[in-house]
């Protein structure tokens, strides 16, 4: 009068006991999976929220205020605190201020010759 054989748990079965430095091997894989899912997950959403504020145009715009003398055309044209320069082709910076007056007129010096 024998009861029933007791069953014994194959490797695939998943109740299987690991041993205790295997269990641990387990949970160690599965955090560092979560937190690698989790820093993917923060550097995609840094780039998505940070990117547009990066390529935003930071033009500064031209006073209306600000005309050229006749006959003059510009070259180049750069901003400071209160104050733009236009570098005109015949070779003279004009300094205008930030509501669009002349402050000043340099005029550039020829290259000295051979």
């Amino acid at each position: 009068m024998s009861g029933p054989a007791p069953t014994v748990p194959t490797p695939d079965a998943p109740d299987a006991a690991l041993p205790p430095s295997l269990r641990l091997l387990k949970w160690l894989v599965i955090l560092l999976t979560l937190s690698m899912i989790g820093g993917v997950i923060t550097v995609v959403w840094l780039i998505v929220t940070r990117m547009p504020a990066t390529f935003a145009p930071a033009t500064p715009v031209v006073p209306e205020t600000v005309v050229l003398p006749e006959g003059r055309t510009a070259a180049a044209v750069t901003f400071g605190r209160g104050w733009i320069a236009v570098v005109t082709t015949d070779d003279r910076i004009l300094i205008f201020g930030a509501d669009g007056s002349l402050r000043q007129e340099v005029a550039i010096s020829p290259e000295p010759g051979p």
